[in-house]
């Protein structure tokens, strides 16, 4: 009976842990689904982003699908900035650590910014590079 006990926690955890699994699994799974209708697209723990010609577009993955989504078109952006631990930092020369990580859209027209979290320093470097690119290859092409 003791034993039965002891390994009583450890049934309840192994329970949990597929729980958590199951559901991680169907939020990737309605990703997914979501994702094929943009040209790149990314999924992450705190927001799925994807892109289609020059509109972003962002919200919260759930097991149902994203919800809370946003849109803005890149013409109304005047400067992606990337902050980690809330401070802007040198995209092309990221630091190894931070508790948050976010790429930050600044509007021409707003004094209201978005801001997308994500997880890992090294994925939000890459979008933000190629953000930066396409923004200002946008805004060359807008000069000609």
């Amino acid at each position: 009976m003791e034993r039965g006990l002891l390994w009583l926690p450890l049934l309840v955890a192994f329970f949990w842990l597929a729980w958590q699994g199951s559901q991680e699994y169907q939020k990737l799974e309605a990703y997914r689904i979501w994702a094929e209708q943009f040209e790149r697209a990314k999924y992450d723990i705190y927001a799925v982003i994807g892109q289609k010609g020059n509109d972003i577009t962002w919200g919260k993955p759930t097991t149902k699908g994203p919800i809370q989504l946003e849109t803005f078109c890149l013409f109304d952006v005047e400067e992606i900035r990337f902050l980690v631990n809330d401070k802007p930092v040198e995209i092309k020369n990221p630091p190894l650590k931070g508790r948050t990580i976010e790429l930050e859209f600044v509007f021409s027209k707003s004094v209201k910014s978005v801001k997308i979290p994500f997880t890992e320093i090294p994925l939000a470097a890459e979008w933000g590079k190629f953000l930066q690119r396409f923004l200002h290859n946008l805004q060359a092409e807008e000069q000609q």
